[in-house]
């Protein structure tokens, strides 16, 4: 079999498993935030933190639920970091320098899980289960309830109340968190990947000294981090260690838990606001961009430029041989379009072009199908626009689920989709001309450039991946991609949340002949070419000077 048609046939057996658990999933996170009930741990829980899961929230009272838990656990996992030196289950590593604590702490509060450090060589067994995987959960449950919460924001009317965030967010970590994890660690232990809490032990020798490696609680953090597409990896090598996945089936599966929330989540949408085929456009649009991202990762990877590329066929530099070039293109596309972050080959050994595709990917907005929650209100959000553009075009006010989208509604979309990119090439800018950040650059010209476009587009866009060539451990570069982490994730709430209270304020407006359909193929369409083209006319100077320089040269 030919290493294209293996690609192609893993391809096509993602999307049949992932095409099976789309509607059970769907249906069930539909119900677990629509319910009025509370299970007995919810129940401890919210005594425990002082919170009344029953009282409806406007979307201040929301926002600052989730500033204010998102500053909490950014401070106890920085002070985590910093007194690790003297806490049990160390093994022996000393407390993390102030710069990089900061930026861990606010990667994986953040749900980006960028990583400055080398796993398995700077953090305990505490630091890794009780601070990173805990934030693996809580993270990802904050982007699904910010999501909830828009999507209430289009099915309720003449009220500003869209829930309870301490009840959302404790839902969304018990119920269905919790348990996909679970059922996803127990398949990646029966595939091979390790659970203990082992020490420091020596494995052999080699080349005239000693190897050491560290067990730890990998199986049960590599399921969180792919289900809440997290990304940040155990080890340094991430998903392409084989403690971490081992062989191909543990691979596939891998790839299958990052898209399987923010594909489900499309059918949640779909049930809370009353119309099942709203969710199968979103759902159309998120799939089409997500194939043919695949597709043509796969074309750029299996392109025989020369006699190596034709022997091994294709770009297999950096690109575990467990895997392939096939498998490698999937998992490095499903990464970079969700906000995982997770590798499972080196991103800066793909051709420049494939490099170009990954920061495409991330700064489309990773809507398709995007992190979870985040991926799913990005989308709506870029349905605003598009139906904005289509009421220009026929001279109608917009309409989009029943609301009017007006100034106000308009104006928060237009903040939320310029906050990015301003963050990634601002920072970008600052970074190479000054003199400092560019002595950390490993490669020159084109690819050099790419690297540091890659680090802060990664951060900003809370993906979380590295273009690898680049040491980002300085204070330069941990100080200035936590700061983009933060300001990628919460600023973008806030407009979030601010348009989800506007909509719900709204009374409904009756459909009538003139009004758009946004459930059919023609309003999929519009809006896969309003997500290209807002991207192209933003980055296409950037991504010009980087990626396309480097692959049109070679």
């Amino acid at each position: 079999m030919s290493p294209f048609l293996a690609g192609m046939l893993q391809l096509l057996a993602l999307i049949a498993a992932l095409a099976l658990a789309y509607r059970p999933l769907g249906d069930y996170m539909a119900r677990v935030y629509s319910s009025t009930k509370h299970l007995r741990v919810e129940k401890w829980i919210y005594k425990a933190i002082g919170a009344n899961p029953n009282a409806e929230m406007r979307w201040p009272a929301y926002l600052r639920g989730v500033l204010a838990f998102s500053a909490v656990s950014v401070l106890f996992l920085y002070l985590l970091q910093r007194i690790q030196g003297s806490l049990p289950g160390s093994l022996g590593f000393s407390s993390i320098d102030a710069d990089q604590a900061f930026n861990t702490a606010a990667s994986f509060v953040s749900n980006t899980n960028w990583q400055s450090y080398y796993g398995e060589q700077a953090m305990g067994h505490v630091v890794q289960t009780g601070g990173l995987a805990v934030q693996n959960f809580v993270s990802a449950a904050v982007g699904i309830a910010v999501a909830v919460a828009l999507v209430r924001g289009f099915a309720r009317s003449r009220t500003g109340e869209l829930g309870n965030f301490w009840a959302d967010m404790v839902r969304g970590t018990v119920r269905i968190l919790i348990p996909l994890s679970v059922i996803g660690a127990i398949v990646l232990v029966a595939c091979g990947a390790i659970q203990n809490f082992a020490g420091i032990h020596e494995v052999g020798q080699f080349m005239g000294g000693s190897q050491q490696w560290n067990g730890g609680a990998v199986a049960s953090q590599e399921a969180i981090k792919e289900i809440g597409t997290n990304g940040g990896g155990y080890f340094n090598a991430n998903s392409a260690h084989p403690f971490e996945n081992p062989n191909a089936f543990s691979n596939l599966f891998e790839i299958f838990l990052i898209l399987l929330i923010p594909f489900a989540l499309t059918r949640t949408f779909g049930k809370m606001v009353g119309s099942i085929k709203q969710g199968y456009a979103i759902l159309a649009t998120m799939v089409t961009i997500w194939v043919g991202f695949v597709l043509l990762m796969m074309w750029t990877e299996f392109a025989h430029h020369g006699p190596a590329f034709e022997v091994a066929g294709g770009a297999l530099e950096g690109k575990e041989t467990r895997f392939g070039v096939g498998a490698s293109s999937i998992f490095s596309i499903s990464t970079t379009l969700t906000s995982t972050g997770a590798v499972d080959s080196f991103h800066s050994s793909n051709t420049g072009l494939g490099g170009g595709l990954n920061l495409l990917g991330m700064q489309l907005g990773e809507i398709a199908p995007g992190g979870v929650g985040s991926g799913l209100y990005g989308m709506l959000i870029m349905a605003i626009i598009a139906v904005f553009i289509a009421g220009l075009m026929v001279g109608r006010t917009p309409e989009y689920l029943g609301k009017k989208i007006g100034t106000r509604e308009i104006k928060l979309a237009a903040c939320y989709i310029l906050i990015t990119p301003a963050l990634v090439l601002c920072f970008t800018a600052a970074a190479m001309a000054l003199p400092t950040p560019i002595n950390s650059l490993t490669n020159s010209g084109a690819h050099g450039f790419s690297e540091i476009l890659y680090a802060y587009t990664s951060g900003a866009n809370n993906n979380g991946s590295a273009f690898a060539g680049l040491n980002a451990d300085t204070q330069w570069f941990n100080t200035t991609i936590g700061l983009a982490m933060l300001l990628g994730r919460f600023l973008p709430m806030v407009f979030v949340l601010a348009l989800a209270g506007s909509l719900a304020e709204q009374k409904p407006v009756p459909e009538t002949a003139g009004t758009l359909r946004t459930n059919k193929p023609l309003f999929t369409g519009l809006l896969v070419g309003t997500i290209l083209i807002i991207t192209g006319l933003t980055y296409f100077p950037a991504l010009a000077l980087g990626p396309l320089a480097e692959g049109l040269a070679s």
